[in-house]
């Protein structure tokens, strides 16, 4: 069936069937003109981000599921960006007349699994037509005591939450093969490299999860998540604090399987490492005398953005991310 013979009000319905059960801090959920929250006595947190097909995301190779679930890993991952808790979320979904009702409930599969997974509560949103795939989604969370960009002091150490670069090397994988893997499935799927190194790749690029900061917020002093790249994403948190930064190349996290699989892509891993996006890691700076159980790669410093290579040869940074509308 397509969404166009159930019509609107029709798929309205079913979401406020399957997402209606409320959580206690909802008053009033899916149905009415807004929905209705009961706060806590904390600050409040809200992001929002969209992907649009063939911008975001290639449905040659994305299954909805997996559509689902990245937009709200990619949302939630904000909000623990700030050390906070996320729990609401607003989508918005829009798509084309012929778009199949197996395409909308394969996306909401991927969206419930996700709201299971960081437990947050879906309360309204809205559904439209349009020519391709567009989708957005707003999550609201809180934090008694918040980080941002802005805090990072001279002499704090960087650190990361793990490896870098895997997601960007999973997109390359991706561009490759071009055709969908039902990674959420559990499939093994026929590929040049061995799966047990394709797939963490892969699934990076496709199902990112969100890192969750409780075990080490109270010990940092800034924090940001890894969207568009280490080095692009680093330097907005640099210029928010008004500091500079020393990057040791050689203690970044890379994983096994990006090294194995750049080798055969003929790709630096270093390269997707610092320019890749997509990780969604959160990268945070501490005092240097606290004790954190994430992978130091740096230090902050008055001014400057370097990086620093295994001989100790030190060079400028290269700005290298993802940015919409550059060339």
């Amino acid at each position: 069936m397509k969404l166009s013979d159930a019509g609107e009000l029709s798929l309205l319905e079913m979401l406020r069937k399957r997402f209606g059960k409320k959580s206690a801090a909802v008053s009033l959920g899916i149905g009415d003109d807004s929905a209705v929250i009961r706060p806590r006595n904390s600050h409040l947190l809200l992001t929002t981000d969209m992907m649009v097909e063939d911008v975001h995301f290639d449905l040659s190779w994305t299954t909805p599921f997996q559509l689902g679930f990245k937009l709200v890993s990619v949302n939630v991952s904000d909000i623990f960006a700030m050390g906070g808790d996320p729990g609401f979320l607003l989508l918005n979904f829009s798509a084309g007349r012929d778009a199949t009702l197996a395409f909308f409930d394969g996306f909401f599969d991927g969206v419930e699994t996700a709201m299971k997974k960081y437990s947050i509560s879906l309360i309204g949103g809205d559904i439209s037509s349009s020519e391709k795939v567009v989708l957005s989604a707003t999550v609201l969370g809180y934090a008694g005591k918040y980080l941002s960009r802005k805090g990072a002091r001279p002499g704090d150490r960087i650190y990361v939450t793990g490896h870098i670069g895997d997601a960007a090397c999973g997109l390359r994988l991706m561009k490759t093969i071009r055709k969908k893997v039902a990674i959420e499935l559990g499939r093994k799927h026929q590929f040049p490299l061995p799966w047990e190194v394709a797939s963490p790749l892969i699934e990076r690029h496709l199902m990112p999860a969100a890192r969750d900061p409780h075990s080490f917020k109270k010990k940092a002093t800034s924090m940001i998540d890894i969207s568009d790249g280490l080095m692009i994403d680093l330097s907005r948190l640099c210029k928010e604090s008004e500091v500079g930064a020393l990057v040791y190349t050689d203690k970044i996290p890379l994983s096994d399987e990006l090294e194995r699989a750049a080798s055969y892509l003929g790709l630096s891993p270093l390269e997707l490492a610092l320019g890749g996006g997509e990780d969604y890691e959160l990268l945070f700076t501490a005092p240097a005398a606290e004790k954190v159980n994430a992978c130091c790669i740096g230090e902050i410093i008055k001014t400057g953005l370097f990086l620093v290579d295994e001989e100790g040869q030190k060079r400028i940074a290269p700005i290298k991310g993802y940015q919409h509308f550059k060339l």
